[in-house]
């Protein structure tokens, strides 16, 4: 059966090589305005799909609310795919510590760092594949610590119907203001929990708007910390570092969520699930809602995000562009 976001497949991004038009990609993008509902939108917007690592400050803020607390940067790695730079492994090992755990304790599957020199540094010196370094052992690592904080069995934290997934579920629903009508497996073992595309929007709206609470500590976690959700190198640092107040986190099949203190936010998917077009469909919708002309932001640097170049015999010669 396909899923509902295939519904109304739409361009939204042309590949042009040489000024011919090679390909395209399809997919949905919703912007809220700042009272919350939708301002535009393409594509399916309302249908269920899967959020993939957008999920994670969600996931987090559900955490908090069971008892965790942790300092702001490793709340942000809660929060993170992160790219197994030194400093995010260092961050998931703390985590564990807090609760007298080690890594022999997660369960993510064992992989090598997203960072590309991260990974080749780390097998140039004969290193292998392990969970910690897998993009999710902040997460796993935060979702251990609090099984511990409250009684639960660690062994099967990644059960959907475990207590901490169960709340954490209940918690999703509520700031989506959806019902989750699917519950799949992520990559790193964890449910994952279905929302649209609006209320992925909503939900990161409902935390960049709080002003206090454990919805206001994820927020300020992910603002003050953008290195430990995403990595040093990453478009997602940039885009947050260039505007002010912003939270936001991208997840696989080329999700992406974005949303302001103003109450506006953003949320798109393409159906090929293409990463490389993820922040050319980011950086355009920020543009096309008129972020880029607002003070304060680094709006070159919002634009160089979406900027993906393709090569000719090692020379640029056309690239993606966004066509909403």
């Amino acid at each position: 059966m396909s899923s509902p976001v295939l519904s109304r497949p739409v361009v939204v991004a042309e590949i042009v090589r040489s000024g011919f038009v090679e390909g395209h990609h399809y997919g949905s993008v919703v912007a809220l305005g700042r009272d919350g509902t939708p301002e535009w939108g393409v594509g399916e917007t309302e249908a269920p799909m899967l959020p993939r690592s957008c999920n994670k400050p969600v996931q987090a803020l559900a955490m908090v609310r069971l008892g965790l607390d942790l300092t702001p940067e490793l709340l942000a790695l809660a929060c993170a795919s992160h790219s197994g730079e030194d400093f995010h492994v260092a961050g998931a090992r703390k985590i564990l510590g807090t609760v007298g755990l080690d890594e022999s304790a997660l369960q993510t599957p064992p992989d090598y760092p997203l960072d590309d020199a991260t990974r080749d540094e780390l097998i140039r010196a004969g290193g292998q594949r392990s969970p910690i370094l897998m993009n999710c052992s902040g997460k796993h690592s935060a979702m251990l610590a609090t099984c511990v904080i409250n009684g639960w069995d660690t062994a099967t934290y990644r059960d959907p119907d475990h207590p901490l997934q169960r709340a954490i579920t209940a918690t999703f629903a509520e700031l989506t203001g959806e019902p989750v009508t699917a519950v799949a497996i992520d990559g790193c073992g964890a449910p994952l929990l279905s929302t649209s595309l609006v209320g992925l929007a909503r939900a990161f709206r409902a935390l960049a708007i709080a002003e206090d609470g454990p919805e206001r500590l994820v927020a300020d976690a992910i603002r003050q910390h953008p290195a430990y959700v995403s990595g040093s190198t990453r478009d997602e640092r940039t885009l947050l570092t260039a505007i002010p107040g912003a939270i936001g986190k991208a997840g696989a099949e080329s999700c992406y969520a974005v949303a302001l203190p103003d109450g506006r936010a953003w949320a798109l998917k393409t159906d090929d699930g293409a990463a490389r077009v993820r922040p050319v469909l980011m950086a355009e919708a920020l543009r096309r809602s008129g972020v880029l002309d607002e003070p304060g932001v680094d709006a070159a640097a919002v634009r160089r995000t979406g900027v993906v170049e393709l090569l000719g015999g090692g020379k640029r010669v056309g690239d993606i562009r966004a066509c909403f």
